[in-house]
C-alpha cells in the first residue's frame, strides 16, 4: 500500500512569526559581525544578538511546525526538531485537551492516546480563541476520520479533558502538597528554637560590672552612641541607623517606623545582647528588635499544614476517581477546604497558646478533644459528600397524569409517576440548563425548568411568573440515558448535577440538573410525553 499524505495541518497566522523569525537573523548577523570586529566575546551587542537569535529559532520552530496524517499514522515536527511518528495501530483514542492560562483563557490541544496507556500532545491544531474554534473542530474531525479509517478506535466518543476531569494529572497539586509539608515540618521543627531564643531574651539581665567578655554574650551590655545619619527605605528594603565615627558598631538595621523616630546628633542608649544591638533608646524614641514568639512559629506550622490539606484532598479524590472513565468530571474538593477551615479555628489559638505541646489541664485537653472529634465529624460528611453518585437508570415511560395503573377501553395508559409533579396547580421552578442552543433555548438563555401550573418550558429566571418562557415540546423529545457530567459538557455545569441525553428529533440535546431536580424533570417530561401520546386514541 502507498503511504500518501491526506492532510496537513500549519500554523493559522504565520505573518506575526516570520517577523521574529527575520529579528532573528539580524541578531545572529549583528552577533557574527560584532564579534569579528571587536573579537570580544564578552560585549552587550554581542548578547543582545545572541539573545534575539535565540528567539527567532523559537519562532522558527513555530512557524515552521507541521503535523500531517495519512493512511500510516500521524507525523509532526518542525525544521528545528526532529519529526516523530505515531502509527494509527499504536493510537487508541484521539481526544481534546483544554489547558487554562493565567486569566482564565482556554486553549486546545488535540492528545494522543496509545495503546499503553501514555498520552502524547500534538502541537497542532490550537485553538487559542473564538476564531480558531471552528478550524480546529475541523481539523480534528479529520484526523477522526483518518483513525476510524486506517485504525481501530476503542470508542466513538470524544474525550474532553479539563482541570475538572478525572484524567487530568496529579503531579502539580501533589507537589504543592508536598512543598507545604515541608514547610510545615520547617516551621514545627524551629519551634523550640524561637521558644528558648524568646525565654532567653526575656530572662536577661544587666551584666555585672567587671565581667569578662566571654561571659556577656548571654546578658545585657549598655553603651552610649550618637547618630550620625538614618536612612529611611520608603520601599520593601530595611532602613538603617549610622553611628558617630562606627562606634560601638558601624549601623543598626531597624524598622522604617524605627528609623523614623530618630535624628542625626541624637545621642542614644545601645543594649547588646548575643553579641548584637537588640534596643537603641534615645530621649524621645525606643526601637526594640522583635522576637518572634514560639507561639507564632507553631501558628505558621499549623497554618502550612492545614493548606496542604485542600491539595491533598485533590490528589485523593482523583485516586479515588481513578477507575472512572478521564473525561468525567470529579466531585469537588470545597467540603474538605471547608473542613480545614473549622479545623482552623480550633486548632490555630490551641497551637499559639501552647506551642511546646498540650499541658494537663482538663481546659485545654477538652478543647483539643472537642475539636479532633468536630473534625472528625466534618471530615465524615465531608467523604460523604464527595461520593461519586452514579445516576439511577431512566424511567420508563409514565401515563398522562390523573388516570389509573392499567387500560381501560379506550386504550389510555395510567399511572401515577408525574402526577404530582405536573399536576399540582402550582409552577415549580428548578435549576436546570439545556446545553445545546434551541428553539426552546436561544443562545443558552434558559437557566430553570418550570412546570406544573402549565407546560413544561425554559425560562432565564427563579419565578415566580412564566416571564420570557419558551415552551418544551416534550413530544419530540427522548430521553436516551443519565449519566455523570464530562469534561466536553463545560465549565458551566456544576460538578454535583447530573446530564440527560434527549433525543430531539434526531438532534442529540443535553440538559443538566441536579440529580434529584434531574430525576424529577425527566419524570414530568415522560409524563406529559406520555399522556400527547395517548389523546389520539382518546377519539
Amino acid at each position: 500500500m502507498t503511504v500518501g499524505r491526506e492532510t496537513s495541518i500549519r500554523p493559522l497566522r504565520t505573518r506575526p512569526l516570520w517577523a521574529f523569525v527575520a529579528l532573528g537573523a539580524a541578531g545572529a548577523v549583528l552577533a557574527a559581525g560584532r564579534l569579528v570586529y571587536s573579537g570580544e566575546f564578552l560585549d552587550w551587542w554581542v548578547g543582545g544578538g545572541l539573545l534575539a537569535a535565540l528567539v527567532g529559532v523559537v519562532f522558527l520552530h513555530a512557524v515552521t511546525l507541521e503535523v500531517g496524517a495519512d493512511a500510516y499514522g500521524v507525523r509532526y515536527g518542525s525544521l528545528v526538531r526532529r519529526r516523530r511518528s505515531l502509527p494509527w495501530a499504536d493510537i487508541a483514542d484521539l481526544r481534546v485537551h483544554i489547558q487554562y492560562g493565567r486569566h482564565g483563557e482556554e486553549y486546545f490541544r488535540v492528545g494522543v492516546l496509545l495503546r499503553d496507556g501514555r498520552t502524547r500532545r500534538l502541537p497542532l491544531p490550537l485553538s487559542v480563541s473564538r476564531d480558531d474554534r471552528p478550524d480546529f473542530d475541523a481539523r480534528l474531525d479529520e484526523l477522526r476520520a483518518l483513525h476510524r479509517r486506517h485504525g481501530t478506535p476503542e470508542s466513538d466518543h470524544l474525550a474532553v479533558i479539563s482541570r475538572r476531569t478525572a484524567g487530568r494529572g496529579a503531579a502539580a497539586p501533589l507537589l504543592l502538597c508536598v512543598l507545604l509539608l515541608a514547610g510545615a515540618g520547617l516551621a514545627a521543627w524551629l519551634v523550640p528554637v524561637t521558644g528558648a531564643t524568646k525565654d532567653a531574651w526575656d530572662s536577661a539581665a544587666p551584666c555585672a560590672a567587671g565581667a569578662p567578655s566571654a561571659d556577656r554574650e548571654g546578658c545585657l551590655t549598655s553603651l552610649p552612641a550618637v547618630i550620625a545619619r538614618t536612612e529611611v527605605n520608603g520601599g520593601k528594603g530595611p532602613s538603617r541607623l549610622y553611628f558617630a565615627d562606627g562606634r560601638p558598631v558601624d549601623r543598626v538595621t531597624v524598622s522604617r517606623e524605627g528609623a523614623r523616630g530618630f535624628r542625626a546628633g541624637d545621642r542614644v542608649e545601645l543594649t547588646l545582647w548575643r553579641g548584637q544591638v537588640r534596643v537603641v533608646a534615645g530621649e524621645h524614641h525606643v526601637w526594640r528588635e522583635h522576637f518572634t514568639s514560639a507561639g507564632s512559629v507553631a501558628v505558621l506550622a499549623a497554618g502550612l499544614a492545614l493548606a496542604a490539606g485542600y491539595p491533598g484532598a485533590r490528589v485523593l479524590l482523583r485516586r479515588r476517581g481513578r477507575r472512572l472513565p478521564d473525561d468525567e468530571v470529579l466531585p469537588s474538593a470545597l467540603p474538605f477546604a471547608g473542613v480545614l477551615v473549622v479545623t482552623a479555628l480550633w486548632l490555630l489559638p490551641l497551637c499559639y497558646l501552647h506551642p511546646m505541646g498540650l499541658p494537663a489541664s482538663p481546659g485545654a485537653l477538652a478543647w483539643a478533644a472537642a475539636g479532633t472529634l468536630g473534625t472528625l465529624g466534618l471530615l465524615a460528611a465531608a467523604w460523604r459528600a464527595t461520593r461519586i453518585r452514579t445516576p439511577a437508570p431512566v424511567p420508563a415511560p409514565v401515563a398522562a397524569p390523573g388516570e389509573s395503573g392499567t387500560a381501560n377501553e379506550h386504550g389510555h395508559r395510567h399511572g401515577h409517576g408525574g402526577a404530582g409533579d405536573s399536576d399540582s396547580g402550582e409552577d415549580v421552578f428548578l435549576a436546570a440548563r439545556f446545553l445545546e442552543s434551541t428553539d426552546y433555548n436561544p443562545n443558552h438563555f434558559g437557566t430553570h425548568v418550570v412546570f406544573g401550573g402549565g407546560p413544561p418550558a425554559v425560562v432565564p429566571h427563579p419565578g415566580p411568573g412564566r416571564f420570557a418562557a419558551r415552551p418544551i415540546p416534550v413530544h419530540r423529545l427522548t430521553v436516551t440515558g443519565v449519566r455523570r457530567p464530562r469534561g466536553g459538557d463545560g465549565d458551566g455545569v456544576p460538578r454535583g448535577w447530573h446530564v440527560a441525553e434527549l433525543d430531539d428529533a434526531g438532534e442529540a440535546v443535553r440538559l443538566a440538573a441536579a440529580p434529584a431536580d434531574l430525576a424529577r424533570i425527566v419524570r414530568v417530561l415522560g409524563g406529559v410525553s406520555a399522556s400527547a401520546d395517548a389523546a389520539p386514541s382518546e377519539a
